[in-house]
């Protein structure tokens, strides 16, 4: 792994008064919350709504039989421990078993094709695959494209059959009655890869980001600063997001290193279940996606419920809508956009309030709410033309937007070559501007953007503007050819019942964005989403393709 900072040649370590060489391995945040916060909670939920109640003591417990049985089976430094698990203690044990010894832990997402998951899985190359019951007629399908497995370990079942598909098989707790919680944690360098996580692949493959102990222990401190996610043990944290979507944004190493409880939701996350588990459990911060943080608005909406202990919310995957924000903020919930990517651990940006808000008006603080935020310390961020050349942070020049820090992937799992430029920096394939107070505003995915005449319209600010129509819940935009202009938007809608007509869209959108922004035709249809809540604009590509293609109504 190549090192694009590397300290100064002239530093002595020998010299008096130098500091401990301590390494900065994952394995010392569990150890920490199992002492100074043995008692915080560990509440998980389980796929038939069982309610599980841990302490972090006897999570850190439990990852040190997970360590010395892991050490039993033969698994070493490096070697792969494969998950196909929701958000549970039984997760974090695994985890924190595998990377307490230097093993990487490798997280898969089922809600992905089979298919996607054999690949993802063979090319992560585990040894060892834990596994929800519910995942185990995925897992035998796909058994034989992956040659590398030697054991299966099934989660949550009091029993399981001696072998699955022919390969041997066995619950967590005989495989943590195999281990001994005298085992030894650390001891190896903090560049020792700790997890394995694949981009989601909607062009080509997915890409494998070898995480680091270093690079996951710098990003809890650095997402957790006071211009991040500032959170504090008096805190009970409800991940929304899933653990196999880029490590929950980092959440369960961040959790446990402050001492905030930790509530684990497992696969039910209507919006009935979610405000359930947060008035239950007094959850005061959550995480996730906006098509889920939608879902929730509307029970709230539908019901009258309120939130009485939730404050603050960190939403992030794809851009917030200024809807959104007001409607949460309105019910006494901040809003954080994050903004970042597999690649970046992930949380690289967040809208941190600055020193001038005061003279602000409420219009003027959402709209900078409704951006992707400023950089998080110590990584930087620029924006270049085509060229390659930086432009100004002026909040209108827009180019590809790139970043380089310690959280930032160098090399893509079993890659030849860097995946950064000759100055060290990755190209996020997004389009942004950056304002002279450093907030990044995204303008597009250079995939997404539509070329009109020579000129960009945001997909992104044309689909957020539609869904702050009341009768919108999602929108997504696609640019479609146009002999005149190259190309040209088409906005799809999915609405309820009281479904608003093109004109009435138009009119909404008219002072709003440019004129020539207005699509010239709509569809109404439901609007697919990928395995991590994110509009899936590659199906939705399909879709209007096929033979079941919605009808395409022009407004003008």
């Amino acid at each position: 792994m190549r090192v694009t900072n590397p300290p100064s040649e002239t530093c002595d370590a020998s010299l008096p008064g130098a500091m401990q060489g301590w390494a900065m391995t994952l394995d010392t945040i569990i150890a920490h919350a199992a002492s100074a916060h043995a008692d915080r909670p560990v509440v998980s939920i389980a796929a038939d709504g069982a309610v599980l109640r841990r302490t972090y003591a006897d999570v850190a417990r439990d990852a040190r039989r997970m360590s010395a049985a892991l050490l039993v089976r033969g698994i070493r430094r490096t070697d792969r421990i494969a998950t196909l698990l929701w958000k549970s203690d039984d997760h974090l044990v695994a985890w924190y078993g595998a990377m307490g010894i230097g093993a990487v832990a490798h997280t898969l997402n089922p809600r992905l094709h089979p298919d996607q998951v054999a690949w993802i899985a063979a090319h992560g190359g585990g040894r060892i695959l834990i596994l929800d019951p519910q995942f185990v007629p995925l897992v035998t399908a796909i058994l034989p494209a992956l040659p590398a497995i030697e054991l299966l370990v099934v989660a949550g079942a009091d029993d399981v059959a001696a072998t699955i598909g022919g390969t041997p098989a066995m619950t967590f707790a005989q495989f943590l009655a195999e281990g001994r919680e005298d085992v030894a944690w650390g001891g190896f360098d903090e560049l020792t890869p700790s997890g394995l996580c694949y981009t989601s692949g909607t062009t080509g493959d997915p890409k494998g980001v070898l995480y680091t102990h270093r690079s996951n222990f710098l990003h809890a401190i650095t997402a957790n600063q006071p211009n991040g996610l500032a959170l504090r043990t008096t805190d009970t944290v409800l991940p929304i997001v899933p653990m196999f979507h880029a490590n929950a944004w980092g959440l369960p190493f961040i959790a446990p290193m402050t001492g905030a409880g930790l509530v684990l939701p497992g696969p039910r996350l209507d919006g009935a279940s979610l405000h359930r588990l947060m008035e239950r459990e007094g959850v005061t911060f959550a995480a996730g996606v906006p098509t889920v943080c939608q879902g929730l608005l509307r029970h709230l909406e539908e019901t009258g419920a309120s939130l009485t202990t939730l404050r603050r919310m960190l939403i992030g995957g794809s851009a917030v809508s200024r809807a959104l924000i007001e409607a949460f903020e309105a019910r006494g919930v901040e809003i954080v956009q994050g903004w970042g990517m597999t690649e970046t651990s992930p949380l690289a940006a967040m809208t941190a309030p600055v020193g001038d808000e005061g003279a602000l008006t409420r219009e003027a603080i959402v709209t900078r709410k409704s951006v992707q935020g400023r950089i998080v310390f110590p990584n930087t961020a620029k924006v270049v033309d085509e060229g390659g050349h930086a432009l100004p942070c002026d909040g209108v020049s827009a180019g590809l937007l790139k970043i380089r820090g310690p959280i930032v992937v160098d090399t893509y799992f079993g890659a030849g070559a860097t995946a950064l430029d000759g100055d060290g920096f990755f190209d996020t394939g997004d389009i942004a501007v950056i304002d002279p107070q450093g907030f990044i505003r995204l303008v597009d995915r250079a995939k997404d953007v539509v070329k009109s005449g020579g000129e960009w319209i945001s997909s992104i600010d044309l689909e957020n503007m539609a869904m702050s129509h009341p009768q919108v819940l999602r929108a997504a935009v696609i640019a479609v050819p146009d002999e005149t202009w190259g190309e040209r938007p088409l906005l799809v809608v999915e609405t309820g019942d009281d479904r608003p007509s093109p004109a009435g869209l138009i009119d909404h959108l008219t002072p709003l964005v440019p004129r020539w922004w207005l699509p010239e035709r709509i569809a109404y249809a439901a609007i697919p989403l990928g395995a991590t809540g994110k509009i899936d604009k590659v199906a939705l590509r399909r879709l209007l393709a096929s033979d079941a293609a919605p009808d395409l109504i022009a407004t003008r």
